[in-house]
């Protein structure tokens, strides 16, 4: 199983850094999903210097070749 980003299937990586209004979000933690209708959870943290935690999708985000999903 895979994180990749939708729109170019380039695999997430923690340092990553995306774009969102005026701030840049950076990955600094990413689990998998912990059941089947789960999408899993990806945390940032901000240039303005908060955290938080969000659904894969916020970030544009999806995970790939899964095995809980046949």
């Amino acid at each position: 199983m895979r994180l990749v980003y939708v729109d170019t299937e380039i695999p997430v990586e923690v340092g990553d850094e995306i774009l969102r209004s005026d701030d840049t979000l950076t990955v600094t933690y990413f689990r998998p999903p912990h059941k089947p209708s789960s999408s899993g959870k990806v945390s940032v943290k901000s240039s303005k210097g908060w955290t938080a935690e969000y659904f894969v999708g916020v970030i544009g985000a999806e995970w790939i070749e899964r095995e809980d999903r046949l």
